[in-house]
């Protein structure tokens, strides 16, 4: 190749000089990644960026149509912010020309990330983004988890069923996508459960803030039997505590948001017994998915929460829909239609947070996972919801 290259030089030299990596590097597959790296969540984003670095490590290379490609993998930090994930997916597409890309995790980043990846028609998997504006009418936008109008009635129901709850209340982050639409999910099916007004105290907040005492008042009056909070595990600690300290004595329930970043290390002892959905279990987990945890702690000497473990099977899914295209035409803009379409063909992927069917709208068809919060503070698996 070395020969070639030197053969050729005289005759093509304004070509060299303009592009002389497209003539003789080695060919690279590149994804990239746009991560909560800063901001109020930064443990989601290290989650995400950690499972890449193993599966990397793992794969550095894939084989597409008989030809191998070296895979590098580019980070871009959106800090939590619109606006910045925003500029990540915009740089990763026009910039960087990666073929595909991962993240954003959060909704409040994935929603608008995912319209600039639809718009430059360019394959985009969110990891963790529940909410379904995400993938709303986008055919090049997927995710690796369940939406919240599934999760909000999968929680009404648990209350009800093994809580015991006929009055509910709700503590959530009016400023933020995702817990402002799955507290909405969660009252529409509670109150088809127990009838209107059985959601006795809804109330919300504004990111940042850190009292809750006001709203803990009407709580408690309330009469509620549970209390549901779908927040960050960042906010649990501060919520779960102000709860305490304003009287309540009763269960609270969360969200799959709980499972993402350092939860106990930030409540201990405040939060166990409690109960959240998530995505996957790692108490007791088999198989697949134990090999995963196992390898994951050696890494990084922790367990792996449901970001890393979701990001681990957006980047497998990405994968295989970049083998099974058949080959790469070295066109960008055609090459992320074929990862597209091979993507929306994807059945039964075997991940280790379930097995993944993709429907025409982008969103596999997976079940729910409920967990509780044992003595030794581990999320033991408690029970499995499908659709």
């Amino acid at each position: 190749m070395k020969r070639l290259c030197a053969a050729l030089f005289p005759l093509v030299v304004l070509a060299l000089v303009f592009a002389p990596a497209a003539w003789c590097a080695k060919d690279v597959i590149k994804i990239g990644f746009n991560l909560e790296l800063t901001g109020d969540n930064p443990d989601v984003g290290a989650s995400s960026k950690n499972a890449a670095e193993m599966y990397l490590k793992k794969s550095p290379t894939v084989q597409v149509g008989g030809k191998s490609y070296a895979l590098k993998f580019v980070y871009e930090d959106n800090e939590y912010k619109a606006e910045s994930a925003v500029k990540a997916s915009t740089k990763l597409i026009t910039e960087e020309e990666v073929l595909g890309i991962i993240g954003p995790q959060s909704s409040s980043q994935a929603v608008p990330a995912g319209e600039v990846a639809n718009n430059y028609a360019t394959p985009m998997i969110s990891p963790w983004s529940t909410n379904p504006n995400t993938t709303l009418n986008r055919p090049y936008v997927f995710r690796g988890c369940f939406l919240d109008p599934f999760q909000g009635p999968v929680l009404a129901n648990f209350a009800t069923d093994e809580l015991g709850a006929k009055k509910a209340a709700v503590l959530y982050d009016i400023a933020a996508d995702y817990p402002k639409g799955l507290a909405e999910f969660f009252k529409e099916a509670f109150e088809k459960i127990h009838g209107p007004k059985s959601v006795t105290a809804f109330e919300s907040f504004t990111t940042g803030d850190k009292d809750f005492s006001a709203q803990m008042a009407n709580i408690v009056k309330s009469g509620a039997d549970v209390l549901f909070t779908p927040q960050y595990y960042s906010e649990v600690p501060l919520i779960v505590r102000s709860a305490k300290e304003n009287g309540w004595t009763k269960p609270i329930l969360g969200s799959d948001s709980w499972g993402g970043g350092d939860l106990m290390s930030l409540c201990g002892d405040d939060c166990k017994g409690y109960y959240f959905s998530t995505h996957y279990a790692a108490a007791g987990a088999q198989g697949a998915t134990k090999a995963f945890i196992d390898e994951y702690k050696v890494a990084y000497g922790k367990t792996p929460d449901d970001v890393a473990a979701l990001t681990w099977d957006s980047l497998g899914l990405m994968i295989k829909a970049i083998q099974n295209t058949g080959g790469l035409a070295a066109d960008i803009k055609a090459d992320r239609t074929k990862v597209k379409d091979a993507l929306a063909a994807i059945k039964n992927y075997p991940g280790i947070t379930g097995a993944m069917t993709f429907t025409p709208e982008g969103d596999p068809k997976k079940c729910a996972v409920v967990v509780k919060i044992n003595e030794k503070g581990e999320f033991a698996f408690h029970k499995s919801v499908c659709p």
